[in-house]
C-alpha cells in the first residue's frame, strides 16, 4: 500500500498513453454506457470495506466513466478531480489509498472534497487489461479511515481481475456476435446469387447416408431445403429413365477412381441437370468415404431449337472446365474443414463469383463481356453502397471466356479480404480500380490496379492461405498472366497482369 505521493507529472503521460487508449478502446468500444453486469462488484467492493460508495470505472483521455455505481448517481468525473486517476498511474499497480482527503495538500482543495458529498476516504485498484490499466475498482467514503486491513486489499485486487476477466469476455462475445452477423449476411447474399446462376454443390457422406447440399442443389433436385438429407431421398429424385444410368457411372467413376461426369433428368420437374463429382477421401481399405459434386441446370439449353444445341456443344465444354475448377476449389476448401455445413459455407463464395462470370458469358452466347459488367456483378454482394465504394477508372476492354472467370475468381478473393481485413471492413473504406488496355509486343495487354484505401492499417499475413494462393494462381491458364499482391500499410495493393 502507498499513501498518496507527488505523482502529477507523470498523470498526463498515462492518460494519454496510445498504449493504454488502444487496450481500453479495442476492448470496450462503449465504456460511456452503464453495464449491469458490473454492478455486483461494485456492491462486493462496498460491503468489503463498509463504504458507502464503490465504483467499477473506466478512464479515458478526459473523462473517468462508470460502468457499474454504488451509493451516488454519478456515472463520470473529469479526470482532474478523479482519485482513480492517481490509482492507474502507479508504476508498482499497488492499493492507492488515501485516508484523510481534507488533510492532503491537493486532495482538500477538490470541489467534491470541500463541498458535498465531501469525500474523505478511497482506495482503489487498477483494472488491467494487454498490461495496461485502463480502469480501477474503488471505494470512496465521507468519512476518514484509520487504515484497512491486507485482507480488504487482497479481495479488492480479486474483484478487479474478475472484473478484467468479465470485459475480456464480453468483448469477445460482442467480436463473436458481430462475425456472425456478418456471416449471415454474406450467406444470405451468397444463397441469392447461387439460386439465380443455377450452380449447386453437394458432398456425399456414403457411410451415413447422407448428402449435404446447398440451397441451389436441393432446389433443383425438388427436394426441402435442409443441410442433410438421406441419399436415398436424393437419388430417388433422379428420374426413373436416368436413374440406372446414372448410378452405372457414379459406381464406375468410384471403382476407377475417376471423374464421374453426367447429365440426368428430374423426375419432379423434368429439369434436366449436368453433374460432375468424385471421391473425396477412402479408408485404409480403399472404400469410398465422402464424393464431393456439382451441379448446373441445363434445361433452356436441352430443349433449345439448334442454333442452341450448337452454342450448348461449346457451353458445355465451358461448364466441364469450369466444373473441373470448381472441383479442384471444393477439394481445396474442404481440406481445410471436414464439417459438411462449414465447407459448404467456405465454399459458396468461390463458386458465386465463378456463377457471376459464367451467367454473364452465358448471357452474351460465350463471346466477350465488358471488363466493367465483370467487375459490377463480382463487387456489388460486397457493398452497401456501389457508387460510393467502388471508384473505376477505366479503358473499354472486353473479355473472352477464360479470362472473365479466372478474373472474376481473383476479384472474388480480394472482395472477400477486403470485407474481413480490408477497407470493405470499416464505414468509409472504398476500392479504387485503374483498368488501362496498353500494348506490349503488339499485342494488346490489360494492366488493373486494385487499390483499398480508407480501410484499417495492413500486415502483410504470417502464412499465406487457400485464398492468397488462388489469387496469384486464377489465371495460370492464361499464358503471359500474373497477379502480384501487395499489403501496403494504407492498405491492399494488387496488380494484375492479363493478356487480351
Amino acid at each position: 500500500m502507498h499513501e498518496v505521493t507527488a505523482m502529477l507529472p507523470t498523470l498526463a503521460r498515462v492518460l494519454g498513453s496510445q498504449d493504454r487508449l488502444g487496450a481500453l478502446y479495442a476492448a470496450v468500444p462503449d465504456m460511456a454506457q452503464p453495464d449491469g453486469d458490473f454492478d455486483a462488484l461494485a456492491r462486493l467492493a462496498s460491503g468489503i470495506f463498509e463504504a458507502p460508495i464503490a465504483h467499477v470505472t473506466l478512464i479515458g483521455q478526459d473523462w473517468q466513466w462508470s460502468k457499474a455505481a454504488v451509493g451516488t448517481p454519478d456515472t463520470r468525473v473529469r479526470v482532474e478531480e478523479s482519485f482513480c486517476v492517481h490509482t492507474i498511474a502507479q508504476e508498482t499497480r499497488e492499493v492507492f489509498l488515501v485516508l484523510d482527503a481534507s488533510k492532503h495538500a491537493v486532495f482538500r482543495h477538490w470541489r467534491r472534497v470541500a463541498e458535498a458529498p465531501s469525500l474523505r476516504f478511497y482506495a482503489g485498484v487498477p483494472i488491467m487489461l494487454e498490461g495496461q490499466a485502463v480502469g480501477t475498482v474503488c471505494v470512496l467514503d465521507v468519512v476518514p479511515h484509520n487504515g484497512v486491513s491486507a485482507k480488504q486489499v487482497e479481495e479488492l485486487r480479486r474483484i478487479a481481475e474478475v472484473a478484467a476477466t468479465l470485459l475480456k469476455v464480453k468483448d469477445k462475445a460482442h467480436r463473436h456476435s458481430l462475425n456472425e452477423a456478418a456471416l449471415l449476411r454474406q450467406e444470405q447474399r451468397l444463397a441469392m446469387a447461387l439460386e439465380a446462376a443455377n450452380v449447386g454443390s453437394w458432398l456425399w457422406d456414403i457411410r451415413a447416408g447422407t448428402v449435404a447440399g446447398d440451397g441451389a442443389m436441393t432446389r433443383m433436385f425438388g427436394l426441402p431445403s435442409e443441410r442433410s438429407l438421406s441419399a436415398k431421398v436424393v437419388f430417388s429424385a433422379i428420374h426413373p429413365d436416368d436413374r440406372a444410368a446414372t448410378f452405372s457411372k457414379l459406381r464406375a467413376a468410384m471403382a476407377a477412381d475417376e471423374e464421374y461426369d453426367g447429365m440426368f433428368r428430374i423426375r419432379a420437374n423434368e429439369r434436366w441437370l449436368l453433374g460432375r463429382g468424385r471421391v473425396h477421401d477412402r479408408d485404409y481399405k480403399g472404400a469410398p468415404l465422402t464424393f464431393l459434386g456439382m451441379t448446373i441446370d441445363v434445361s433452356e439449353q436441352q430443349v433449345a431449337v439448334q442454333r442452341t444445341r450448337l452454342l450448348l456443344k461449346e457451353l458445355n465444354h465451358r461448364v466441364k472446365n469450369t466444373l473441373a475448377m470448381l472441383q479442384s476449389l471444393a477439394r481445396q476448401t474442404l481440406r481445410q474443414t471436414s464439417d459438411p455445413a462449414e465447407f459448404m459455407m467456405a465454399f459458396a463464395g468461390r463458386l458465386q463469383a465463378i456463377s457471376e462470370a459464367h451467367g454473364l458469358l452465358s448471357d452474351h452466347e460465350w463471346g466477350t463481356i465488358r471488363l466493367s459488367e465483370l467487375i459490377s456483378k463480382q463487387l456489388r454482394p460486397y457493398v452497401s453502397d456501389y457508387a460510393e465504394q467502388v471508384e473505376l477508372h477505366k479503358d473499354e476492354i472486353l473479355l473472352g471466356p477464360d479470362q472473365a472467370v479466372g478474373l472474376g475468381l481473383v476479384l472474388h478473393e480480394l472482395a472477400t479480404n477486403a470485407v474481413k481485413y480490408g477497407s470493405l471492413s470499416a464505414p468509409k473504406g472504398k476500392i479504387v480500380l485503374t483498368a488501362r488496355s496498353v500494348v506490349e509486343e503488339d499485342s494488346a495487354v490489360l494492366h488493373l490496379t486494385w487499390t483499398e484505401v480508407g480501410g484499417p492499417p495492413v500486415r502483410e499475413p504470417r502464412r499465406r492461405g487457400f485464398g492468397s494462393l488462388l489469387i496469384e494462381r486464377s489465371l495460370d491458364k492464361i499464358i503471359g498472366s500474373s497477379v502480384k499482391v501487395e499489403y501496403m500499410s494504407a492498405g491492399v495493393t494488387a496488380l494484375i497482369h492479363l493478356p487480351l
